[in-house]
């Protein structure tokens, strides 16, 4: 169901999309957001298919009663259950264009803090006057160097 809202979202496949986004990652913001939890929601979906495998197995060759390493396959269920739709609830808010903090102040200071697609600012070592020595860490870090 995600896949098809994600589908209809961008107008393409999954596939297409995922090409898209590793061809160009900052043309489309969003697009590469909801590729790259996508990814992760697919992998904690196998994590617990994997998981729900073991403890099946375990539970067939139990008696009535469930051993501790039973009972932690169970836990590891619990987990990948929280994980799997942990990320889901992130896919289907990203999808979203009116869930609630995409469009308050709070969201216009998230857009402020996504990564910059330009070159950082270029800097100098400052200037220092004529006869100041480096500092003493300047100057261990050169000895080490050597």
């Amino acid at each position: 169901m995600l896949t098809e809202r994600i589908e209809g979202r961008f107008g393409m496949g999954m596939d297409q999309l995922k090409a898209a986004v590793a061809a160009a990652p900052t043309a489309n913001p969003d697009a590469t957001d909801v590729v790259k939890w996508y990814g992760l929601l697919v992998e904690a979906q196998s994590v617990l298919d994997r998981a729900e495998d073991d403890l099946v197995a375990a539970l067939q060759t139990q008696p009535s009663e469930v051993d501790d390493p039973t009972m932690g396959l169970a836990h590891r269920v619990n987990a990948a259950v929280t994980a799997r739709d942990g990320r889901a609830m992130v896919v289907r808010w990203l999808l979203d264009p009116d869930a609630p903090g995409k469009k308050d102040l709070a969201a216009q200071r998230l857009a402020r803090l996504r990564p910059r697609t330009g070159p950082a600012v270029q800097t100098s070592a400052p200037h220092r006057p004529a006869g100041t020595s480096a500092p003493a860490s300047a100057w261990r870090s050169t000895r080490a160097a050597r």
